[in-house]
């Protein structure tokens, strides 16, 4: 086994244990945590499958963005919505969640019938894209390519995109104050 195996299984695992966790608990505070190293996972295994920017995107975006955002939300609500969210039943298999629970059931029948029963390595479009060489090689420089392109042919939309997130950021700042809004 080599070393990018060794990797790709290691971080599937804390991915896919993680992921559990957070289904699972009834803590908010873990759970955001748990996401935090679900999301992290996730990004290493972007690394190992060669998409480093969709890496840094995942950690910029997800990480730096909506998890910091998900933990605010949880610092500034209420004591009485914490306290119904902890009221709330903590059955896992109940009548209600057994739809949910027989199409996730159905999914890894699907997930793990795939897994035995397709060659990878033999199929058809993955031959000919390797012949071809339409393939990604690890020294193929895409976030450059990416970096070049935006500040470059797409600067323009780049720079109207960022003003329009700022427009907002101050008219959610503004909504969100208590008291006089005149």
């Amino acid at each position: 086994m080599s070393l990018v195996q060794a990797l790709f299984y290691v971080m599937s695992f804390i991915a896919l244990a993680s992921a559990v966790y957070v289904a699972t608990t009834t803590n908010l505070v873990r759970s955001i945590f748990m996401f935090f190293i679900t999301l992290f996972a996730l990004a290493g295994l972007y690394v190992l499958a060669l998409a480093d920017f969709v890496a840094i995107t995942q950690i910029v975006i997800y990480v730096g963005g909506i998890l910091v955002l998900i933990l605010f939300a949880f610092m500034l609500s209420g004591k009485e919505t914490l306290n119904a969210i902890g009221r709330e039943r903590k059955t896992f298999i109940s009548i209600g969640n057994l739809p949910a629970l027989l199409l996730a059931a159905l999914f890894l029948i699907v997930l793990v019938n795939m897994i035995f029963k397709v060659d990878a390595d033999n199929l058809e479009w993955i031959k000919k894209s390797v012949a071809l060489k339409n393939d990604i090689q690890p020294d193929a420089a895409m976030t450059e390519n990416i970096g070049v392109n935006l500040m470059t042919t797409y600067l323009l939309p780049f720079e109207a995109i960022s003003i329009i997130l700022m427009v907002a950021l101050i008219g959610a700042a503004h909504l969100s104050r208590k008291g006089d809004r005149s």
